[in-house]
C-alpha cells in the first residue's frame, strides 16, 4: 500500500512539475527536463527514466490525453529522459484497445512508434536488465512466449516481434478481417480488436475520417520498421532461433494478401512493400565483398556454370568427392563402420550446399558417378577383390536408397507441393542420362538384366496399345516381345521398386527399343516358386536367377522358416545366392532376411546345443553364403560388419566347443562341426581384423594407436551403438533393417567366454615373444599332439619335437590327456578352442626347428597346411604368429633357391619391370629396389614359411582365405624392412597367373609404406591428372584432365597391359603411407603452389599484347573450389576424422605462425590473397566432407559429427586469439586477412548449423576483430548464426 500511494504521489509530483514550466512558458524539452529532476529529487526505487516514462504514461492515458503532453513525451524520448523502447511498451497496452475511442492518441502513438521502435540505447549492465524486466512486464513477453526468464536481447527482439504482430493484427482487425492469433495485444476480453459491444460515435464523422486514416497510417509505419535494417536482424533472429513464432508472423502476412484481393485497401504499394520486407528477412545471406577484397567484382558461382566448363578440371569437378568415396569402397580390404547408404546421403547434402546446386544437378552426379565407377571395373578383371556386382550394388541399391532418404527428408522438411518438385528434379535427372551413351553401356555380364528391365517396359506399353485390362501382366502372356536394354533401365527399375518415381518413365520418348531376333527369351523361374512348383526342383534356376518382388522373397523365406530340412537348406543356399548378389531392386529386403534366419542362433540359452547340430547344414549354407568376398563387401557397404559380427560370435562360441564326429580334415563345401566354425570364426576375424600386428607396430600416421579401432570390444561397442540409435530414431538404416527385439539387446564379450580367452591369449601372443612356460598342463599336451602329427617321420631320427621345457632330443613325449588318441596319424577329436589355443606354442616350436636345421622348410610347411586342412580357423592363428614374428625383426632371412624354398627368380624380373610400368604411369618414378640385392633372393623366414604356405592352398579355396592370409601378407610387406613385395608378387604371379593383375597392383603400393618420396610425388601426380600440369608456375589446360584422367581404367585393353591412374592409386594405397602428417603438408604445398599459379594466371603485369591470355578472377575464384574439393578429398581418404582434426588444431595454425624465406604471403599481393582463399576453402571442405553441413543422422552424430564442436571451436579460438595480437604470425598480413575473412564468409553461408556450438565468448572476439577490420556486416552474420545464446550481443552491437 505505501508504495502505490508513493507511485501515485511521484506521478502528482511530476504533473505539477510539469504544469508549474508550462505556465512559466517553457518549451516542451523544458518540462520534461522539469520532470526528470521532480524524479531524481523523489526516493524512487526505480532507475529515474523508468519511474519518469511510467508517471508520464499514467497520466497521458488518458487523463492528461493533449497534444503538449504528447510532445513532452516526443521530447523526452527525442534527449533520452525516458527510454524509448520502455515507453512503447507501456503505451502499446493502454493505447492499441482504445485506438477507436482515442484515435488521435493511436494516430500520434503511431508516429511515436515510427520514430522509435528500433532507438539506440545506452544503458548500464544493471540498468539493462531492469530495462529488460519493465518491458517484459508492460508487454508481458514470457507470458506470451513461453519462456522463464528474458534477458535483455531476448526481450528487444521480443518486443519488436510484438509490435510488428500488434500493428497487422490492428491492420486485420479493423479491415474486417479475423485474427489468427490468441493471447495477442488487444485479443483479450478487455481488449476489443473487432469493434464488438461498444457505442461509437458514427456521427462525429471527423474522428471517422481519422480512424479510416489511422489504417493507412499503421500500414506505413509497419512497412517502415519492418524495412528497417536492425528490425530485419531482429526478425531474422527469431526466424532463426524460434521460428514458430516467426511462421505466426507468415500467416498473418497470407492474410495481409487477401485485402489487396478484396480491394479493401488502396494503396497496394504500401502492402507490397511490407510483404517484401518479411520476404526479405528470409531470403537476405551475407555475402563477402569480393571487390574490396580482391579489387575486381569475383562471384562465387554455382558448379553449373560455365566457369567450370571452360577451366580447371571441367564442369563435373565439383562433384570429385563422389567418385574418390564410391572408389574407396570398393577396396574391400576395408570393410566400414557405418552404412555407405547413411554416408552417401550426408555427402550428397553437403555437396549439394557446398556446389550451390540444385537437387537435380546433385542427383545426376550421384548417377553419372556411379556409372563411372561401374565402368572401370571391368568384368574379366580377377582376384580376391570385390568384382562387378558390388560395383552394381553402389549404382542400384546404395545410391537409389540414398535418394530416398534426401527426398523423405526433403517432404518432411517442407510442405505443399515439394513431394512433387523434388520428384521431378529426380525424373530431370534420370531423363538427362540418355545423353550419356558411354556410360550407359552395361558390361557383359549385366546385359541380359538389362534388356529384362527394358523389356518389362516393353509389355507394358504393348498391352497398352493392344487394350488389355492389366497393363502390368507377366512376361508368359507376352513372349515374343523383347527389347534392348541398357544401364538406364536398370536405374529406373531401381527407382520404381523403391516408390522413388512411376511407371510413367516407360513412356518416355525413346525408352523402349524392340529387338527383333528369334532367340527365345529366358523365363525367371520366380513365378513358379509363388504359384507353388516345388522348391527343390527349382533350386539349381533358383541359386542363380535374383528375385525380382518381395512377396517371391517371402514365398522363399516362408521354407526357410518352415519347411522340411532339406528345403531349409535349399532355402538357405537360394537367399544366399544370385538375389542376394544381384538383386539389386530388392536387395535391402534380402540381406534383412539373411540376417533374421542368422538371428534365430543368436541366444545361447534358447536351447540345447543338439539344437544347434541339428542346424548344422543350414548354419553352414547360411555361414558360407556371406563368406565370400562380394557378399561380406555387400554387407560392409550396407553397415552391417557389427550386426553380423555379433551374430557370428555365439555361433564360433558353440561349435568352437563341440568335439567333432571324426578324424578326417574338414571340407569347406561339407557342414560339420569344424566347417561351420572355421566359417564363423574366419568370416568373424575378416568383418573386423582384430588380429593385428603388435600394438608398437600399429600405430596411425599421426603417432597415435590405431588399437582401439581394431579390439573386439570396440566392434560390440558400436554394434550396441547401432542398437540403440535404430530405437531412438527413424534413421534410413532402421526403416531398411527391422531385426527382433531379442537382436536389439546389448552383446559384450564376456558372453562368449572361450571367444574371450583366445582373443585375449591371441593378444598376448602377438604383443610379445612367445614363453614355452604354461600354467596349463593341458594345453601343452594338445600341442605336443598336434606336433607328433605334422611331424611325423620328419625330424631326425632320434629327435621328438616337444613344448615341454623339460623334454630333451633322447626323451619321449609325456603322456597325451585322457580322451587323446594315441595314433600318431590320427587327429584329435576335440573342440576347435582347445586346438586353437595350443596353436601358437605349436608354430613357435616348428619355426625354432626350421631355423636350427632340425626341420627341413618343406616338411615345415606341409605340416603347416596339414594343420591348416584339418581346422581351417587354425590359419588365423598361424597367420598372427607369423605376422607378428615378422615385425620382431628376429628372424635370419633365408634363401629361396627353388630347393629349400620355392624360388621367385623365373617371374621376379617381369614382375618388378611391370611394377615400375605402373608407377610410372601414375607419375611415380623411383627405385623400387633402394638397396642391392643378393644374387639369389632372399625372405625373413617367417614371411617365407607364410608365402609357401599360401601358394599350396587350394584355388578353391582361396578366395575365402585369401581376407585372412592377404591381410597377414600386407602386414608382413609393410612391416618389414626388407624388400619383400616383388619377391612375394613373383612367387604368387606363378601360382594364380590370371590374377596377375591383381598381383601387380598389390604390389605396386608397396612402395608407399615407407618411402614418402613416392608419396609426395603420387601426390602432385594427382593434382596434375586431376587440374593440369604447372608450366613455368603457371597452369596449363589441357584436354586429358578431371575426373576420368584422376581415377580413369584400371584396365587398358587397347594395350593390354595395367594401366593405373594415379587417383585410383592413391585410394588403394592412402591408408599405407607412414606419415599422415607428411601426406596433410605435401597437399597443402601443392595447393598453395597451384595458388600461386593461378594468381601468376591472373597477373597483369604483362605487355599488353600477351594480357589477353589472362585468367579472369572469377574463373580463378572457380578454380580455388575445384583444387580445394580435390584436396580436402585426398585429405579425408588418407587419414579420416583424426587427420582432420589434426588439420584444424595444428597443421592450419601451424602454417599461418611459420615464417622464413617460404613464409605464406610473401609473393605479393595477389598470390597472398588467393593462398588465404585456397587455405580457407580446404579447411572448410575438409571438415564438412567429414561432419557435414547441417543436422545428420544419430550413427552419423556418434561416430563423426560429435568431434566437430571441440576442433571447430579450437580453430575459431585461434583466430580469435591472433586478432587480439595475443599471438604473432609469421605469415603475411594479407594471405591471414584473406583467409580469416573467406573461412568465417563459408561458416556463415555454408555451414552456419557449425557457429552455435561455438562458445559464446570466442563468437565475441572473433567478431570484435572483424569489426575492427571494418567488416561489421560479417561480424554481424556471425553472431546472428550464434543461436540464442549470442542474441545479446547482435542486439547490443545494433542499438549502441
Amino acid at each position: 500500500m505505501a508504495a502505490a500511494v508513493t507511485e501515485l504521489e511521484l506521478e502528482r509530483r511530476v504533473m505539477a512539475a510539469v504544469k508549474a514550466s508550462a505556465e512559466r512558458g517553457d518549451p516542451p524539452l523544458l518540462q520534461a527536463a522539469e520532470a526528470a529532476r521532480c524524479i531524481r529529487e523523489a526516493p524512487a526505487s526505480a532507475p529515474g527514466g523508468l519511474a519518469l516514462s511510467q508517471a508520464l504514461v499514467t497520466n497521458l492515458c488518458f487523463a492528461h490525453n493533449t497534444p503538449a503532453m504528447w510532445k513532452l513525451l516526443d521530447q523526452a524520448m527525442l534527449s533520452r529522459l525516458v527510454d524509448p523502447h520502455h515507453t512503447l511498451a507501456l503505451l502499446t497496452p493502454r493505447v492499441v484497445p482504445n485506438r477507436r475511442e482515442q484515435p488521435e492518441a493511436y494516430r500520434l502513438y503511431l508516429e511515436l512508434l515510427g520514430r522509435y521502435a528500433v532507438a539506440p540505447v545506452y544503458p548500464e549492465r544493471m540498468e539493462k536488465d531492469m530495462l529488460a524486466k519493465s518491458i517484459d512486464s508492460a508487454m508481458q513477453l514470457s507470458h506470451r512466449f513461453g519462456f522463464q526468464h528474458l534477458d535483455f536481447g531476448h526481450t528487444v527482439i521480443l518486443f519488436v516481434l510484438s509490435l510488428v504482430n500488434m500493428l497487422i493484427d490492428c491492420i486485420l482487425d479493423d479491415c474486417g478481417l479475423p485474427i489468427t492469433s490468441a493471447n495477442e495485444h488487444g485479443n483479450r476480453n478487455d481488449m476489443n480488436f473487432n469493434g464488438k459491444g461498444r457505442s461509437l460515435d458514427r456521427g462525429d464523422e471527423h474522428r471517422e475520417h481519422l480512424r479510416r486514416k489511422n489504417i493507412l497510417m499503421s500500414i506505413e509505419v509497419v512497412g517502415k520498421v519492418t524495412a528497417n535494417k536492425i528490425v530485419q536482424v531482429f526478425l531474422r533472429l527469431v526466424n532463426r532461433n524460434t521460428p514458430e513464432n516467426f511462421n505466426c508472423l507468415l500467416r498473418k502476412l497470407h492474410l495481409i494478401g487477401a485485402l489487396k484481393k478484396k480491394n479493401t485497401l488502396s494503396p497496394y504499394n504500401l502492402l507490397d512493400s511490407l510483404i517484401m520486407n518479411i520476404q526479405n528477412v528470409i531470403s537476405t545471406d551475407y555475402q563477402l565483398d569480393r571487390k574490396r577484397l580482391l579489387g575486381v567484382p569475383v562471384s562465387i558461382q554455382p558448379c553449373s556454370s560455365a566457369v567450370y566448363s571452360i577451366f580447371g578440371a571441367g564442369k563435373g569437378s565439383c562433384w570429385i568427392p563422389f567418385d574418390m568415396f564410391m572408389e574407396n569402397t570398393m577396396d574391400g580390404r576395408h570393410l566400414h563402420a557405418i552404412s555407405s547408404v547413411e554416408y552417401l546421403t550426408e555427402l550428397s547434402k553437403t555437396l549439394q550446399v557446398l556446389n550451390r546446386a540444385t537437387w537435380q544437378e546433385t542427383f545426376q552426379a550421384l548417377w553419372i558417378s556411379a556409372l563411372r565407377l561401374v565402368q572401370r571395373g571391368p568384368d574379366a578383371s580377377e582376384g580376391p577383390f570385390p568384382r562387378l556386382d558390388s560395383r552394381l550394388c553402389m549404382l542400384l541399391a546404395i545410391i537409389p536408397l540414398s535418394i530416398a532418404t534426401i527426398v523423405k527428408e526433403e517432404v518432411g522438411n517442407l510442405e505443399g507441393e515439394t513431394t512433387s518438385v523434388i520428384r521431378g528434379q529426380l525424373v530431370s535427372s534420370l531423363q538427362i542420362l540418355r545423353q550419356f551413351f558411354g556410360l550407359l553401356s552395361p558390361p557383359p555380364a549385366a546385359v541380359h538384366l538389362a534388356n529384362s528391365a527394358a523389356r518389362k517396359a516393353a509389355v507394358v506399353l504393348s498391352n497398352l496399345k493392344n487394350g488389355s485390362e492389366n497393363m502390368y501382366s507377366s512376361f508368359k502372356d507376352s513372349p515374343s516381345i523383347k527389347a534392348v536394354g541398357n544401364m538406364l533401365h536398370l536405374i529406373v527399375e531401381a527407382c520404381i521398386t523403391r516408390n522413388l518415381i512411376d511407371t510413367s518413365a516407360y513412356f518416355w520418348p525413346g525408352y523402349v527399343i524392340p529387338l527383333k531376333e528369334s532367340s527365345p527369351v529366358q523365363e525367371s523361374p520366380w513365378p513358379s516358386l509363388v504359384e507353388g512348383s516345388p522348391l527343390i526342383e527349382l533350386k539349381d534356376a533358383l541359386m542363380v536367377t535374383p528375385a525380382s518382388s518381395v512377396a517371391e522373397l517371402e514365398k522363399l523365406y516362408s521354407f526357410a522358416v518352415s519347411g522340411s530340412p532339406e528345403e531349409k537348406l535349399a532355402a538357405s543356399k537360394i537367399l544366399c545366392g544370385a538375389s542376394l548378389l544381384r538383386g539389386w531392386n530388392i536387395q535391402e529386403h534380402v540381406v534383412q532376411m539373411v540376417l533374421k534366419l542368422l538371428s534365430t542362433f543368436l541366444p545361447l540359452d534358447s536351447g540345447p546345443e543338439g539344437r544347434y547340430v541339428q542346424d548344422m547344414p543350414m548354419l553352414h549354407a547360411l555361414v558360407s553364403g556371406i563368406s565370400s568376398i562380394d557378399t561380406v563387401h555387400i554387407l560392409s557397404m550396407y553397415g552391417l560388419v557389427p550386426e553380423v559380427a555379433s551374430m557370428l560370435m555365439p555361433l564360433c562360441e558353440i561349435f568352437g566347443s563341440l568335439p567333432p564326429s571324426d578324424h578326417r580334415s574338414c571340407k569347406f563345401e561339407e557342414a560339420s562341426v569344424y566347417s561351420v566354425f572355421s566359417c564363423a570364426f574366419l568370416s568373424l576375424l575378416r568383418f573386423w581384423k582384430f588380429h593385428r600386428p603388435p600394438i608398437e607396430n600399429a600405430l596411425s600416421r599421426r603417432g597415435v594407436s590405431l588399437w582401439s579401432e581394431l579390439r573386439l570390444d570396440f566392434l560390440l561397442l558400436l554394434r550396441n551403438s547401432h542398437s540403440s540409435l535404430k530405437n531412438l530414431s527413424n534413421v534410413t538404416q532402421s526403416s531398411i533393417f527391422k531385426l527382433d527385439t531379442p537382436c536389439q539387446k546389448p552383446v559384450y564379450i564376456d558372453s562368449f567366454p572361450k571367444l574371450r580367452a583366445w582373443y585375449f591369449q591371441n593378444q598376448a601372443c602377438i604383443a610379445s615373444t612367445l614363453s614355452s612356460a604354461c600354467s596349463r598342463t593341458a594345453v601343452l599336451h594338445v600341442a605336443n599332439m598336434i606336433l607328433k602329427i605334422i611331424c611325423h617321420n620328419k625330424v631326425p631320427k632320434g629327435g621328438v619335437l616337444s613344448v615341454n621345457p623339460q623334454s630333451t632330443e633322447n626323451s619321449s613325449t609325456s603322456s597325451s590327456p585322457a580322451g587323446v588318441q594315441e595314433d600318431m596319424c590320427q587327429w584329435p577329436t576335440l573342440p576347435a578352442w582347445e586346438i586353437l589355443e595350443a596353436v601358437p606354442f605349436v608354430l613357435e616350436a616348428v619355426l625354432t626347428s626350421c631355423a636350427h636345421g632340425r626341420l627341413s622348410s618343406r616338411d615345415l610347411v606341409t605340416g603347416l597346411r596339414d594343420l591348416a586342412d584339418f581346422l581351417p580357423a587354425s590359419l588365423a592363428a598361424i597367420v598372427s604368429y607369423l605376422s607378428a614374428e615378422v615385425t620382431r625383426g628376429i628372424w635370419k632371412p633365408v634363401m629361396l633357391n627353388g630347393m629349400d624354398w620355392p624360388s621367385p627368380a623365373a617371374t621376379l624380373p617381369v614382375v618388378e619391370s611391370e611394377i615400375k610400368e605402373v608407377l610410372a604411369f601414375a607419375g611415380v618414378h623411383i627405385n623400387i629396389c633402394p638397396r642391392p640385392r643378393s644374387v639369389m633372393p632372399m625372405l625373413p623366414l617367417p614371411i617365407a614359411a607364410l608365402i609357401s604356405l599360401s601358394i599350396t592352398v587350394k584355388m578353391e579355396e582361396f578366395s575365402h582365405l585369401h581376407g585372412i592370409i592377404g591381410q597377414g601378407i600386407e602386414i608382413c610387406t609393410t612391416s618389414s624392412s626388407w624388400p619383400s613385395s616383388q619377391i612375394i608378387g613373383a612367387l604368387w604371379s606363378q601360382k594364380v597367373r590370371r590374377w596377375h593383375d591383381f598381383i601387380i597392383l598389390t604390389c605396386s603400393q608397396s612402395p608407399f609404406t615407407q618411402d614418402n618420396t613416392a608419396v609426395a610425388q603420387l601426390i602432385r601426380s594427382c593434382f596434375s591428372s586431376f587440374l593440369g600440369p604447372l608450366v613455368d608456375g603457371r597452369s596449363c589446360f589441357v584436354a586429358n584432365r578431371g575426373v576420368a584422367n584422376l581415377l580413369g581404367q584400371t584396365f587398358d585393353e587397347k594395350a593390354h597391359r595395367l594401366a593405373v591412374a594415379p587417383g585410383f592409386l592413391y585410394m588403394r594405397s592412402c591408408w599405407l603411407f607412414p606419415n599422415n602428417s607428411f601426406v596433410c603438408e605435401e597437399i597443402l604445398e601443392v595447393v598453395i603452389e597451384r595458388a600461386h599459379a593461378l594468381a601468376n594466371a591472373c597477373s597483369s603485369d604483362r605487355p599488353a599484347r600477351l594480357r589477353s591470355d589472362c585468367l579472369p578472377l572469377s574463373a580463378a575464384s572457380s578454380l580455388v573450389e575445384q583444387i580445394a574439393s580435390l584436396a580436402a578429398t585426398m585429405l579425408c581418404h588418407a587419414g579420416g576424422m583424426n587427420l582432420i582434426r589434426l588439420l584444424y588444431e595444428q597443421i592450419i595454425p601451424t602454417l599461418l605462425l611459420s615464417g622464413g624465406k617460404a613464409k605464406l604471403g610473401s609473393a605479393g599481393q595477389v598470390c597472398s590473397i588467393i593462398e588465404g582463399y585456397t587455405l580457407a576453402y580446404v579447411l572448410l571442405f575438409s571438415g564438412a566432407s567429414i561432419w557435414g553441413v547441417g543436422e545428420t543422422s544419430p550413427a552419423y552424430t556418434w561416430i563423426y559429427t560429435s568431434k566437430r564442436q571441440q576442433v571447430v571451436d579450437r580453430h575459431l579460438e585461434f583466430m580469435a586469439r591472433v586478432m587480439e595480437g595475443n599471438i604473432v604470425l609469421g605469415c603475411g598480413d594479407t594471405t591471414w586477412r584473406s583467409y580469416v575473412l573467406c573461412f568465417v564468409n563459408l561458416l556463415v553461408n555454408f555451414v552456419p548449423t557449425w557457429i552455435p556450438e561455438v562458445k559464446l565468448k570466442t563468437l565475441q572476439k572473433l567478431a570484435s576483430g572483424l569489426q575492427r577490420w571494418h567488416e561489421g556486416d560479417l561480424a554481424l552474420s556471425l553472431l546472428e548464426r550464434g543461436g540464442t545464446k549470442t542474441v545479446t550481443s547482435v542486439v547490443e552491437s545494433l542499438l549502441q
